[in-house]
C-alpha cells in the first residue's frame, strides 16, 4: 500500500472516530433528556419504536451505562428482562455489559488515573484505590467483585485498567464472572419489581 493510500485510510479512521464520538455524545444527551437511562417505561417505549433493531439499541444503551458509571445499571438489567423476557433479556444484558466493561478498561489504560479519579465520589475512590497496590491479589479481588454483585463493578473495570492486567485476562474474568451477577440483577430485581407491583395492584 502506497503513502497516499495510507494517508487516506488514516483520515477515514480519524473522521469515523470523530463522527462516532459525536453520535455517542448526542445519544447520551438524548438519553438523559428522554429518561431512557433511568426509567424502565421510557426505555421500553423507546425500544419499541425500533422493532427488529430494538435489541441492538438496548445493547448499545447497556454499553453506555457501563462506560458512564453514574448511570444506574440495575435499571437496564431489569428492563432487559421485562422487555425481552428472561432468556433474551439476560443475553442482551450480558453482551452489552461485557462490551462496556472492556471499553471502560481500555479507556482507563489510555487516559490513566486522573481520568478515573473524576468518575466517582471521593469516598468510593478512597475505598478501592488501594486495591491496585496489591499486585496479583488485585486479580483475585477483582474477579470476586465481578462475580458477586456487591461492589461498583463499572468503576472497578476502570480501576483494573490502572494495573498491569492485560486485556486478555481482563476479558476472561468479565466473560466468565459476569453471568452470575447479571443473573442476580436481571432475574432478582425483576422478581422484586413484580412483587412490589402485585402488592400495590
Amino acid at each position: 500500500m502506497d503513502t497516499g493510500q495510507n494517508n487516506l485510510t488514516s483520515k477515514i479512521m480519524k473522521y469515523s472516530t470523530v463522527i462516532g464520538l459525536i453520535g455517542t455524545a448526542l445519544f447520551i444527551i438524548y438519553g438523559f433528556k428522554s429518561g431512557i437511562f433511568t426509567s424502565q417505561e421510557a426505555l421500553s417505549d423507546f425500544l419499541m419504536k425500533f422493532g427488529f433493531w430494538g435489541p441492538c439499541i438496548f445493547i448499545l444503551i447497556q454499553v453506555v451505562q457501563v462506560v458512564i458509571p453514574i448511570l444506574p445499571g440495575a435499571v437496564g438489567c431489569v428492563a432487559g428482562v421485562l422487555i425481552f423476557g428472561p432468556i433474551y433479556g439476560f443475553l442482551y444484558n450480558y453482551i452489552g455489559i461485557c462490551i462496556g466493561s472492556v471499553c471502560a478498561f481500555l479507556i482507563s489504560k489510555k487516559y490513566g488515573i486522573t481520568f478515573v479519579r473524576n468518575l466517582v465520589n471521593q469516598k468510593t475512590y478512597d475505598k478501592y484505590i488501594g486495591w491496585i497496590d496489591r499486585g496479583k491479589k488485585f486479580d483475585t479481588l477483582f474477579a470476586a467483585a465481578i462475580f458477586f454483585p456487591v461492589a461498583p463493578d463499572d468503576f472497578l473495570c476502570y480501576l483494573a485498567g490502572l494495573t498491569r492486567m492485560n486485556v486478555q485476562k481482563f476479558s476472561a474474568i468479565i466473560f466468565l464472572c459476569k453471568p452470575f451477577s447479571i443473573f442476580i440483577y436481571s432475574i432478582g430485581m425483576s422478581s422484586i419489581t413484580h412483587m412490589i407491583a402485585n402488592v400495590f395492584a
